[in-house]
């Protein structure tokens, strides 16, 4: 697993609404990005309305740094990679965001940056030669065009992933174990003479039917917690229609 050090550094060169800035702080905080560095900002820093659009990342906006020039703002790093949508025309390794990540994380005690451009025309070919390799994203080529703060999201997601940190915050698992034989048959017995008192079963279909709703509730592989659940209901039901075996 890669260092946490190694995690890259998100640059955005002359980005303009306040609300694609914080909505990247937020794609980064979301996954556990925090360098923030920001190349000559339209209409200057700080952005109003930036830490709202940040939906509660603002550490990354107070940490971010400000520079006047792409290069300045790259200086101090081993490997860059610029974002784009579109083929350059330059002789340089093309990279899926899976595969950039994956090239980021085997790089242990390199500082890296990748270069995310303007919302309107993205990077320019300038920019781009800078960067040691390209990322680029496999959308649709009906509408390629993506989002400054997507861009960074889909960047950070796979980063967490190759950083082996892309655990779930819950699974879903069985809080109850499965439901002894005994309960099963228990509930059986008790659903079918609730059933019989109703009037449910037509006199000549009564087995048939019983062993298919058997099924039935064998194939919902019921926990302990759902046998008692189901009992519990009908115990109701049977008290609401007067049954002093109920109680």
């Amino acid at each position: 697993m890669p260092p946490p050090s190694a995690a890259p550094v998100v640059i955005l060169v002359e980005p303009q609404l306040a609300e694609n800035i914080g909505m990247t702080a937020r794609a980064m905080a979301n996954f556990g990005l925090s360098e923030l560095r920001l190349v000559a900002p339209k209409n200057g820093w700080p952005k109003k309305g930036v830490r709202e659009a940040a939906s509660g990342a603002t550490h990354v906006l107070d940490g971010a740094a400000i520079y006047a020039t792409v290069p300045e703002a790259i200086a101090d790093l081993h490997r860059v990679l610029a974002t784009t949508a579109r083929e350059r025309g330059q002789m340089k390794r093309v990279f899926a965001p899976d595969e950039a990540m994956a090239d980021v994380g085997a790089r242990a005690g390199q500082r890296v940056g990748i270069l995310f451009g303007r919302e309107r025309v993205g990077l320019t070919n300038e920019e781009v030669s800078l960067a040691d390799a390209i990322i680029t994203f496999p959308v649709s080529p009906d509408f390629p065009s993506l989002n400054l703060a997507q861009a960074v999201l889909l960047v950070g997601y796979e980063w967490r992933r190759t950083a082996g940190l892309a655990r779930l915050p819950f699974t879903g698992e069985m809080l109850s174990p499965p439901a002894t034989r005994e309960a099963l048959l228990s509930l059986f017995a008790s659903l079918e003479e609730a059933l019989d008192d109703a009037g449910f079963y037509p006199p000549e279909k009564r087995d048939v039917i019983a062993r298919n709703m058997r099924d039935m509730l064998h194939r919902m592989a019921m926990t302990e917690q759902d046998v008692r659940t189901f009992r519990g209901a009908l115990r109701t039901l049977r008290r609401k229609r007067g049954d002093p075996a109920a109680s």
